[in-house]
């Protein structure tokens, strides 16, 4: 199974934005994104691609599951599955997350 990784676009230029993933800032293409996007905005990525911009009104709870499945023990397959989504990013990680950035 694979799972999808949301982040906060940072930068967006023409068909590629600056994401956050968890800290992790990694360059994604918009090009199967459902709806345009801006800086702010949440996106979730699967393999390099934002495949949907998540609504405002949904972040917060998403981002909660997340958090718990990065929580989880390691057994579980969800958990292991966005572990490894954001351990394959840090390999392609863009430089420091905008909170690092002043």
């Amino acid at each position: 199974m694979c799972l999808g990784v949301p982040g906060r676009v940072l930068r967006v230029d023409g068909i590629v934005a600056d994401v956050d993933f968890f800290g992790v800032r990694r360059q994604t293409r918009l090009d199967l994104v459902d709806e345009p996007v801006a800086p702010g905005d949440y996106i979730l990525n699967h393999v390099g691609f934002a495949i949907r911009r998540i609504d405002p009104s949904e972040i917060e709870e998403t981002l909660a599951l997340y958090e718990l499945l990065l929580r989880e023990d390691s057994e579980d397959i969800m958990a292991s599955d966005v572990r490894g989504e954001i351990d394959a990013a840090r390999s392609f990680d863009i430089g420091p997350s905008a909170e690092n950035q002043q």
